[in-house]
C-alpha cells in the first residue's frame, strides 16, 4: 500500500477533519516555573505558591509532604497551575 492511497476510502471527512483540528485555538495562560519559592511569591504576590511536578502532572500545597521535593518540579502560581490544566495532589492532605 502506498502513502497515495491512505485515506480514498474515507471521501472527505478526514481532510475535514484536519482542517477543522487546524482552526481552534486554544489560549492558555502562560505557566512561569521558579526554583525558589520567594522568587514565586513575589512573582504573583496575591496568589497561593505550590510546587509543580511536571511529570506527574501534579501540584503540591505548602503543608504536604512532597512540596519542594523531586527534580521533575518547579515553584509556580496556584492559578497558573490551575489554568494550565494541572490537578491538585490529594496526597498527604489531613
Amino acid at each position: 500500500m502506498s502513502w497515495s492511497g491512505f485515506g480514498k476510502g474515507l471521501g472527505g471527512i478526514a481532510v475535514a477533519i484536519l482542517v477543522g483540528a487546524g482552526s481552534a485555538e486554544v489560549s492558555a495562560t502562560p505557566l512561569t516555573p521558579f526554583r525558589y519559592q520567594a522568587q514565586a511569591q513575589r512573582h504573583c504576590p496575591h496568589d497561593q505558591v505550590v510546587w509543580l511536578d511536571f511529570r506527574k502532572g501534579v501540584y503540591y500545597g505548602k503543608g504536604q509532604k512532597r512540596y519542594g521535593q523531586g527534580f521533575d518540579g518547579s515553584f509556580v502560581c496556584l492559578s497558573e497551575a490551575r489554568d494550565s490544566f494541572y490537578r491538585r495532589s490529594l496526597l498527604g492532605l489531613r
